[in-house]
């Protein structure tokens, strides 16, 4: 069985939360609750759970001041954290970039079974945990810029400089990542949730299956249909109803 605590300031979420899990997960045993930051320390203290359900508002902080102080007093917390929040942009963007889970209010039961697979899968395989670290790093500056990216794949989590990433490939409901002086990577989500995250950063979706770094765009080749080289010498082609905006965005630069 895989140990969990849910701390969540609200009793009637948390009861929900607990008969949705026994409904849907036959593995997972919450050992404990909290309803605030001074009980969910205590709690994650005393009983170190694998995984953690964890609020972001709660009635005397939030949970990530649970996160920066357990960080202070012990180092590294070795859990699997997955946030409880309202949809909230920027925090829902935050745990994005940072690869950490999370469950939109009101809970989803697929979204729920979803998340519980990842973790599964997640639980057991050497992780630093640095991701969590990341997410800490972003909220404490309250940037909205993000400049590094944690990508999660079958062999744990990495994390890079959003700048190194030279172009994305859609394979299916994967997608590859081309980074400097890397070598590719497979990730489990599309490329579209990937453009969503990355178009702030000049990266630019020229394909149904081609997501590119401007930064890293060598030469646009208008002959043969239209495509560019990029600056790992790959030829991306482009598709024809994105030609007007690639050209816009090459005088821009």
């Amino acid at each position: 069985m895989i140990t969990a605590v849910l701390i969540e300031d609200d009793k009637h979420l948390r009861t929900g939360l607990k008969a949705l899990l026994e409904r849907y997960t036959n593995d997972i045993l919450i050992i404990g609750e909290a309803e605030s930051v001074k009980t969910g320390i205590a709690v994650i203290e005393k009983l170190r759970p694998q995984v953690i359900f964890l609020d972001i508002h709660l009635t005397d902080g939030t949970g990530f001041d649970i996160l920066e102080r357990l960080n202070k007093v012990n180092g590294k917390l070795n859990a699997h954290i997955v946030f409880i929040t309202a949809h909230e942009q920027y925090a829902v963007k935050a745990f994005k970039f940072s690869a950490l889970d999370f469950i939109l209010k009101p809970v989803d039961p697929e979204e729920l079974q979803d998340t519980m697979a990842k973790i599964k899968e997640a639980v057991g395989k050497n992780n630093s945990f640095e991701n969590i670290d990341l997410l800490l790093e972003n909220i404490r500056k309250k940037v909205d810029n993000f400049k590094r990216i944690a990508l999660s794949t079958s062999d744990g989590i990495h994390l890079f400089e959003v700048s190194d990433i030279i172009r994305c490939e859609a394979k299916i409901n994967y997608t590859q990542f081309f980074i400097k002086n890397h070598k590719p990577i497979l990730i489990s989500k599309t490329l579209k949730e990937y453009e969503e995250l990355l178009s702030e950063h000049g990266f630019e979706r020229i394909h149904q299956s081609h997501l590119i770094n401007l930064s890293y765009l060598k030469s646009y080749i208008k002959t043969d249909g239209g495509y560019v080289i990029m600056a790992d010498n790959s030829n991306i082609p482009i598709a024809q109803s994105k030609k007007e905006k690639l050209q816009e965005l090459i005088n821009a630069l």
